[in-house]
């Protein structure tokens, strides 16, 4: 007998499609499957070396603008323009005006690009070895 909260979400989603993909969410974080603790490497690495190359651009922004005319005045002005970079957001900040600076974003915006195709590649292949799994029982 289903009760309380349970019935309004086996009402709600019949398929039971919420409820499998909160236990996918536990499974990763659990590792329960290998699946699923080869997506949770792939998003970890990803987020870890987008953290790394956030504050390594930042830094190295931050170095490369001084004395010019858009110089970014602080770290933390330099660390949001490397984030919003990443973020493949433009900011109200002007572009930078060194080569140095021209270069570290296209590299930043390089990584971004990466970054997203590796994750939905990640979230695909997950599916797809979920999806034969099912298929063969």
């Amino acid at each position: 007998m289903v009760s309380g909260g349970s019935a309004i979400l086996a009402a709600m989603d019949p398929e039971g499609a919420v409820m499998r993909t909160m236990a996918d969410m536990r499974d990763m974080a659990r590792g329960g499957t290998r699946a699923h603790l080869d997506l949770r490497a792939r998003l970890l690495a990803v987020a870890l070396i987008t953290l790394v190359l956030d504050l390594a651009g930042g830094i190295a922004a931050y170095a490369l603008e001084r004395g010019r005319p858009h110089e970014f005045h602080t770290m933390w002005t330099a660390l949001f323009w490397t984030t919003t970079q990443l973020l493949t957001v433009s900011s109200q900040l002007p572009n930078p005006d060194s080569t140095g600076a021209h270069i570290l974003d296209v590299l930043l915006e390089l990584w971004a690009i990466t970054a997203v195709t590796t994750v939905a590649g990640s979230f695909g292949a997950f599916f797809h070895h979920r999806t034969r799994q099912r298929e063969e029982g």
